[in-house]
């Protein structure tokens, strides 16, 4: 049976204090081997009749730590293999997501003159051949995340696996999903309003190479003494985002340009994460900032979401200086971008975001996209 290392520290908040030669057996050996007996035994070898609350409470405290380890997930067929991105979206290109396709809202409802800029002055429509990806990355965002399929608790173990650099699996349900920076011990209750999507971007982000060693830089910054956020919710935040820029159609003209829609949504996922980094990392945010970073995040990367790609390839690039050093503000001689004061980019307004969860998706009028 693999364990995972979020065993352990559950079990030791508990009280449950392991020898080193006990942690690595698991508990069902244990009790046959008669340790757990032994508990239970007078100072002369013989079981008392009437055990002390001492030894029932340890007691209890082994069948608790037991029946933690009987949540691991797939744990009668070894440890669970790691997943690709890839393959995972061949899961969803094969799977039955009717139901979900019925709540999908493809774009975003404009009405009288507000209507008439957009078919005038407005993006480009994206190309018919291309409706059909982009409803597929709809529908993941309406998926929610079932225990049942083995795709979806690969995606999880996976994520776990790759940012915590653990070989083994661990719990469906427990505090160290909390380390990662989910708000609670069941990562499902996270993906409101980006579904599968969200897991799914998360799993592009630290399965391909190139991007690994940022997302685990992310992942650093976000345990951090003093700049700590939570990483997953952060980045769940994020999707929303990029999902919004999509229905909005501000990704169509780069989407019909490279005629792709899900790798467009995942490398402007990895780019606005590049800005949140280089942001909160220069700027020496906190988590009291988070509200005005996630929306300065999601007005860039709707106005100017070329720009914020062009940043990532620079960085992809091997000039990662130039993109970090400089803040986002000159990555090169000859572009003379330059960022948007952050403050200048919210506003004068004082209502901060509430960062503590993702709301679920709603048809919503132009100017009115907001982070919930």
């Amino acid at each position: 049976m693999n364990r995972c290392t979020a065993d352990t520290h559950q079990s030791e908040e508990q009280g449950i204090f392991l020898p080193p030669a006990v942690k690595s057996v698991p508990i069902s050996v244990l009790k046959q081997s008669g340790l757990l007996q032994a508990l239970a035994e007078g100072p002369n070898g013989r079981t008392e009749a009437d055990p002390s609350a001492e030894v029932l409470q340890a007691q209890e405290e082994w069948e608790a730590v037991e029946s933690l380890q009987s949540g691991l997930v797939g744990t009668s067929a070894g440890h669970v293999p790691l997943i690709a991105f890839n393959e995972a979206l061949q899961y969803f290109q094969t799977a039955d997501l009717s139901e979900c396709r019925k709540k999908i809202q493809p774009t975003v409802q404009r009405r009288g003159l507000s209507a008439m800029a957009h078919f005038f002055f407005g993006p480009p429509r994206l190309h018919q051949q291309l409706q059909g990806e982009r409803d597929l990355a709809l529908a993941i965002a309406q998926c929610g995340l079932d225990n049942n399929e083995k795709v979806h608790m690969r995606i999880l173990q996976t994520i776990y696996k790759k940012l915590t650099g653990s070989r083994f699996d661990c719990p469906r349900y427990g505090t160290h999903w909390e380390e990662l920076g989910f708000q609670g011990m069941d990562p499902g209750t996270d993906l409101r309003g980006t579904g599968l999507l969200g897991l799914m971007q998360i799993l592009y982000f630290v399965m391909d190479s190139r991007t690994l060693p940022l997302a685990r830089d992310v992942f650093k910054l976000s345990q951090h003494e003093s700049q700590n956020f939570p990483f997953c919710v952060m980045s769940i935040n994020i999707t929303r985002i990029v999902i919004q820029a999509l229905r909005e159609e501000h990704l169509s003209r780069e989407c019909n340009r490279r005629q792709q829609v899900i790798a467009v949504l995942n490398d402007l996922y990895v780019a606005t994460s590049l800005r949140l980094y280089v942001i909160w990392k220069t700027q020496q945010k906190t988590i009291s900032d988070s509200g005005f970073v996630l929306k300065e995040l999601e007005a860039f990367a709707k106005k100017k979401p070329k720009q914020l790609l062009r940043y990532l390839e620079i960085y992809m690039s091997g000039r990662a200086a130039s993109v970090i050093d400089g803040g986002f503000q000159h990555p090169s001689s000859s572009s003379g971008v330059h960022s948007p004061d952050l403050n200048s980019a919210v506003g004068n307004s004082s209502k901060e975001i509430n960062f503590t969860g993702v709301c679920d998706p709603q048809v919503e009028m132009e100017g009115e996209a907001r982070l919930i």
